[in-house]
């Protein structure tokens, strides 16, 4: 009986390890989750979206790997991503902190906005109004939007939002990508702390890319951990998903 015992603790001290190996390679390797904790995306990602991150899509630098360890020199098995795209990078002024922003500056391009309209490389971007848009603070005010269908060169096209054309960065110099870098923007343009702010963002290295925002897995309107008000705070229709 004692023998028995023992073999059952072994077996289930093995299967732990193994389930706790078997995640760690899929969080490394494959898709990792996060969550959304500011509205610098609305609306195509809100506060208490979670989402999986596909590691695959770029390649792997020491930012794929727990604790960033230093152990992937540059960037192996390399894809590059391509304009539109909604990443998470590490931030570049600390290499720590996890940012998402979309892509839509490459390595050469010359970015610049202009009464709140992207240009690249002196063309503006197809920018459409679709409607207003409201969005709620954390203490009950309301604040409206405009809604805009944005087309990059590539035909990728998303929503944004914007105050208005008038903000401090609705006007800018020109920026000019580095080799080996890309310029990110958030769809919230006039709450986005993006590449356009060179002190705090500024343009992201290859290296710094963790991996493309894919899916929602859960969205939620409120806190998580009150699993008791799950049936009013839940966005089921944000359940699965695509982020485009």
């Amino acid at each position: 009986m004692a023998h028995a015992k023992s073999g059952g603790f072994k077996e289930l001290v093995k299967t732990v390890v193994y389930a706790v190996v078997i995640a760690l390679a899929v969080r490394t390797f494959a898709y990792e989750p996060f969550s959304i904790p500011s509205g610098s995306m609305i609306p195509t990602l809100l506060v208490g979206d979670y989402l999986f991150v596909s590691k695959l899509s770029y390649g792997y630098s020491r930012y794929s790997l727990p604790l960033s360890l230093p152990l992937i020199p540059g960037r192996i098995f390399v894809t590059e991503p391509e304009r539109g795209d909604v990443m998470v990078f590490k931030l570049p002024t600390d290499n720590k902190t996890d940012y998402i922003k979309r892509i839509v500056g490459l390595p050469g391009d010359r970015i610049q906005v202009v009464e709140g309209i992207l240009h690249i490389n002196g063309t503006p971007v197809k920018r459409e109004f679709v409607d207003d848009y409201t969005i709620s603070d954390s203490y009950g005010g309301v604040r409206r939007y405009h809604r805009y269908i944005e087309t990059l060169p590539n035909g990728r096209e998303h929503y944004i939002v914007e105050l208005g054309d008038n903000g401090p960065f609705d006007n800018t110099d020109i920026y000019t990508v580095p080799e080996g870098h890309y310029f990110a923007m958030g769809d919230n343009r006039d709450s986005s702390r993006d590449s356009r702010f060179l002190g705090e963002v500024g343009y992201i290295p290859l290296r710094n890319l963790v991996g493309r925002a894919e899916f929602i897995f859960f969205s939620i309107d409120g806190d998580a951990w009150k699993i008791w008000d799950w049936y009013r705070s839940v966005r089921f229709d944000r359940i699965f998903q695509g982020i485009q």
